[in-house]
């Protein structure tokens, strides 16, 4: 298995700060060791009763450690909670950029948003919990050692043994401990974050049918497996601080009686026995970094198991110029396949030229979305060629080809955000005016006007209808004014009369842009130039309206089921 590399998302100018961080951290910690050896020194030379004069030395630096203890800590904090935030953002973008041009992924969205949200975390733990601490303890432990062995050798040999073993072999038991547990406790979180996902948004499904109970206690069970599994970790975490004290206090006391067979006075016994106690302070919370370290490397891995995701196209290495309008489309012998499956298109040929509108139909899983896909260059071609203006479109970045091809897919996404920031996502620099003009093409500018610019839509457009949903969408595709307009099933899922009225609406503001619609109802289709049918990935007819509904086949057959349901 190819090995971690946690800090890969770090820039350059954050090293210069994790530095900065881990110095002042264990100035911090060096402060507080020379707090505790001054004080122990002043309080065991005081009780022997010397002139004031002898203790003021002592006396201005136990100030002085106090104070720059604090400052130094403080200064640690803030520079390591920056390093680890900024680390953060940057794991985040980076998935983010390996997340918008990926295929299907195998996971559900709970799991992907426990990866985004708890698994990140773990790259600020890393540093705040793990790498800091550690840094700066090594700093501060050695430098311990290193003032004992001016006092003592023997005592220095003692509390670099103890040391040692609290700051290494207790964090690398506890890793390996915390491991089996650790590897458990990611995939459970994201179970229950998707048993949560489904109790929330299928509550009146499940109310429906009966079966929240059901539900409930599935979650339930999945909330105690996570607590056991928190739990064992946990008492690895005890057991590492517990075996730490301990190490502490054998250290302290082995210091002790180094020093006695040494023959030392009563000040630098005390002085190297406080020293020795105070040096574990910051080598204790170790043994809890190393349980927690074994958590952050099964986190990286989840995450680097998005950031593996391969993209759905691939890019071209040098991209062809950006195609200038007008554009002509065309598709010769287009062959699509998702995984293994047999082809979702297999042959399929048709001319899309400047100005035209042209409309696929067919019946469910012919490939018509797969179609508008391949154009939008949202899933790959395996053989045949969709050419732009005469270059084969993989010629192109897909960036820039969404930018001139694209339009209306099936169920729009609305944002939890206003009407205006909704529609703005399509055009962030429109102005008032260029969105009034999208909703006004769109039929919706009634609606518009009663709901107000600034009214939250909610979570996934909760308050908004079927049929304005739809409407929203085609002014958000308006509002961007791709040289090919693309439209999937736009009346998909509504009720004949708005559907009717909003395809008779889009045949009316799509009049001489160049369109590509893919649809299931007939009515009205007799106002674009070509129709073509679909059936299993191929095409079975082409030709207008009025050709069609003349031969025999499928668009003449759906054209007289749609004409007998009409039929009052």
């Amino acid at each position: 298995m190819r090995r971690e590399r946690p800090l890969r998302f770090l820039a350059p100018g954050m090293a210069r700060r994790l530095a900065v961080a881990t110095l002042a951290g264990a100035a911090a910690d060096l402060a507080g060791i020379a707090l505790i050896a001054c004080a122990a020194w002043m309080i065991t030379r005081a009780a022997q009763q010397p002139p004031l004069a002898a203790l003021s030395v002592a006396i201005v630096a136990v100030r002085a450690f106090a104070t720059t203890r604090g400052l130094f800590r403080y200064g640690e904090r803030l520079s390591g909670h920056d390093v680890a935030l900024r680390a953060q953002a940057g794991t985040r973008e980076h998935l983010y950029r390996a997340l918008i041009p990926a295929g299907p992924l195998p996971r559900r969205g709970a799991d992907l948003l426990s990866r985004m949200v708890d698994d990140t975390d773990a790259v600020q733990d890393l540093l705040v919990r793990c790498l800091l601490p550690a840094l700066a303890a090594l700093l501060a432990g050695t430098a311990a050692v290193v003032v004992a062995a001016v006092v003592l050798p023997g005592a220095a040999l003692v509390l670099a043994a103890g040391l040692l073993v609290a700051g290494a072999l207790l964090p690398a038991g506890t890793a390996v401990a915390a491991r089996r547990w650790s590897a458990r406790i990611a995939p459970a979180r994201a179970d229950l974050a998707a048993r949560a996902a489904d109790l929330v948004h299928g509550a009146a499904d499940l109310a429906a049918y009966g079966a929240q109970g059901q539900a409930l206690a599935a979650g339930m069970r999945a909330d105690e497996r996570l607590a056991a599994l928190e739990r064992g970790r946990s008492r690895v975490d005890a057991a590492g601080l517990g075996l730490g004290v301990l190490v502490q206090g054998l250290t302290v006391v082995a210091v002790v009686l180094a020093a006695s067979a040494a023959d030392l006075d009563g000040v630098a016994t005390a002085v190297l026995a406080l020293t020795s106690l105070v040096a574990f302070e910051p080598v204790l919370p170790l043994a809890a970094a190393g349980e927690r370290f074994a958590g952050v490397l099964a986190a990286l891995r989840r995450l680097r198991e998005i950031a593996a995701t391969p993209p759905a196209v691939a890019e071209p290495a040098r991209p062809a110029a950006p195609p200038e309008p007008p554009l002509t489309v065309e598709i010769e012998d287009l062959v699509v396949r998702h995984g293994d499956r047999e082809p979702a298109l297999n042959g399929v040929s048709l001319r899309l030229e400047p100005g035209s509108r042209v409309a696929v139909v067919g019946p469910s899983g012919a490939g018509k979305s797969t179609l508008l896909a391949a154009l939008m260059r949202t899933v790959d071609i395996e053989s045949g060629h969709i050419r732009i203006n005469g270059l084969d479109i993989r010629e192109y970045d897909s960036d820039d080809v969404r930018a001139r091809m694209t339009g209306l897919t099936q169920d729009p996404y609305v944002f939890q955000a206003t009407l205006r920031d909704n529609l703005k996502l399509a055009g962030p620099s429109s102005s008032d005016d260029d969105l009034a003009h999208a909703v006004r093409r769109a039929r919706l500018d009634g609606w518009a006007e009663r709901t107000g610019w600034d009214t939250m839509l909610g979570e996934d457009g909760r308050t908004v209808s079927g049929g304005q949903l739809q409407r929203l969408a085609l002014a958000r595709a308006l509002l961007f004014d791709p040289q090919v307009l693309l439209l999937d099933e736009p009346a998909e899922a509504l009720d004949e009369e708005t559907a009717d009225a909003l395809l008779a609406d889009l045949l009316d503001t799509t009049r001489g842009r160049t369109t590509l619609m893919v649809t299931h109802r007939l009515r009205g289709l007799e106002q674009v130039d070509q129709i073509v049918v679909l059936e299993a990935g191929r095409v079975a007819q082409r030709g207008t309206h009025a050709e069609l509904v003349a031969t025999p086949g499928y668009y003449r057959d759906m054209w007289e089921s749609e004409a007998m349901i009409r039929r009052p």
